[in-house]
């Protein structure tokens, strides 16, 4: 049985993808009878070098943004859900999505995956990773 639903969402994808990838999500959580969470990652500078040509506190602020825009994307999107748990994560995305369905104790990640761009052929999309690596179950859901 389900108790605990966690959506990854990612704030550079169109925002009407994201809502219905959340709305479906919400509706597995209702269905269930589940808690809600939302997971977004900010990309970190990946290599100490890079960092070190950004100014102190630009991811910090990048992180915080995030925060705000996935509270009005929830907000909006389900505004009559009750408590949904926000995370903003920092760092590599699959990475950050698997650690916090760990620590949120998920039994089901709901996530979208887009149709892969070269890269993602040779590296392997973040939702594969999530899927092959998750503690739980994971839904992806396939968005245009």
């Amino acid at each position: 049985m389900t108790k605990h639903v966690l959506c990854a969402i990612d704030l550079t994808h169109k925002r009407e993808s994201e809502e219905k990838l959340l709305l479906q999500a919400a509706d597995l959580a209702k269905h269930y009878g589940a808690t809600l969470s939302v997971v977004t990652v900010v990309p970190d500078y990946g290599m100490s070098i890079v960092g070190s040509y950004f100014k102190e506190g630009t991811l910090k602020a990048a992180a915080e943004a995030a925060n705000e825009k996935l509270h009005a994307l929830v907000a909006e999107t389900l505004p009559d859900f009750g408590h949904v748990q926000h995370i903003v994560e920092v760092g590599t995305v699959y990475e950050r999505i698997l650690d916090a369905a760990t620590r949120s104790k998920a039994d089901l990640v709901v996530l979208g995956a887009h149709k892969p761009d070269l890269i993602d052929k040779l590296q392997g999309p973040n939702s594969a990773r999530v899927a092959r690596h998750a503690p739980c179950s994971v839904l992806v859901v396939r968005q245009s």
